[in-house]
């Protein structure tokens, strides 16, 4: 079986079920499932909402707050009868966002984008079933996408968890989607039937795509790139109104930039350089490999000047990646 440590460094998740190893702490594991339903700092639930929300038993959730509550993860409001992120969790979400030291440069270059196309620019994380925004960035007349940081999106509906579970390894994506089974069967169902698919799109075009999945009116693209320091992918996605942009205009016009911005950030993700060469207004996409080279699996984005090595474009046939 391995040791534990061995099993967690696959892909940065669930390495337990793959392992078929019930090694997970569940009370742990249930204590974070009730921090994750409070998206926001303003948001009050009561223990009902969260039985709700996270699928427990009112009796555990009762225990689970009273205890998180206990250690400043949350506070309790009398006059409600709800709670609210406590400010233990806030101060040691403080400290994780001051030790990214490259969201700065990687929200600049997001905004570059947005300046560029009429739609939304983020770059996201995944947590569980879901994508989450680190940093976003939205052009001023972007009609009907509005999402900020710290938004979670459905990984199976947006282009962004389309492009993350194409890249993750065949038996990683196979326990995830087991696991989402059990949880949420509607989202499982959607990702499975697309999932092959989304693999030959990003072994072909080095990104993946949705077109009314998410939404009828928004259309998706969005490339991984893998995260040393997280031990995961990380997504940069673009998000349009589809009334705009059919996904022959999203391939011409929007996939080249797409492209471009993600040979950046995989740059700062990877090597923590500063790229300082702006994204080109004319952007030209990069040269797909020969599908008959088996001798390596990837190809290179050139990002502009100022790179001592180029990043790395992530495939689904890849072993670590």
């Amino acid at each position: 079986m391995g040791r534990r440590s061995e099993r967690l460094s696959k892909q940065g998740m669930i390495a337990s079920d793959l392992a078929g190893v019930g090694d997970v702490i569940q009370v742990v594991s249930r204590a974070f499932d009730v921090l994750r339903c409070f998206e926001g700092h303003e948001a009050r639930l009561g223990n009902l909402e969260i039985s709700n929300r996270c699928g427990l038993p009112r009796s555990t959730v009762s225990r689970l707050t009273h205890t998180l509550t206990r250690m400043g993860q949350l506070v309790y409001l009398p006059c409600d009868q709800k709670y609210r992120i406590g400010p233990s969790a806030v101060a040691m979400s403080t400290s994780i966002v001051q030790g990214l030291q490259l969201r700065n440069l990687i929200r600049s270059r997001l905004e570059e984008v947005a300046g560029q196309i009429p739609g939304t620019v983020g770059f996201l994380i995944p947590d569980r079933f879901h994508m989450v925004y680190l940093e976003y960035a939205r052009a001023p007349h972007a009609l009907g996408l509005h999402s900020v940081t710290g938004s979670r999106i459905a990984m199976a509906r947006t282009a962004a968890g389309n492009a993350y579970t194409a890249a993750l390894d065949e038996d990683v994506a196979s326990g995830m989607l087991a696991e989402m089974q059990r949880e949420n069967p509607g989202d499982a169902a959607i990702l499975r039937e697309r999932i092959d698919a989304n693999r030959a799109m990003l072994r072909e075009r080095g990104y993946v795509t949705t077109c009314g999945v998410w939404s009828p009116h928004i259309s998706g693209i969005a490339m991984p790139i893998w995260s040393p320091q997280y031990q995961t992918y990380v997504v940069v996605n673009i998000g349009l109104l589809s009334a705009m942009y059919s996904e022959a205009r999203m391939f011409d016009e929007v996939a080249p930039a797409l492209l471009e911005l993600g040979g950046i950030i995989g740059a700062l993700v990877q090597n923590g350089e500063p790229i300082p060469a702006p994204i080109a207004q004319d952007i030209r996409p990069a040269s797909i490999p020969n599908k008959n080279n088996n001798t390596e699996d990837t190809h290179d984005l050139e990002a502009g000047t100022g790179r001592t090595r180029p990043a790395r474009i992530l495939r689904a046939a890849d072993g670590r990646r």
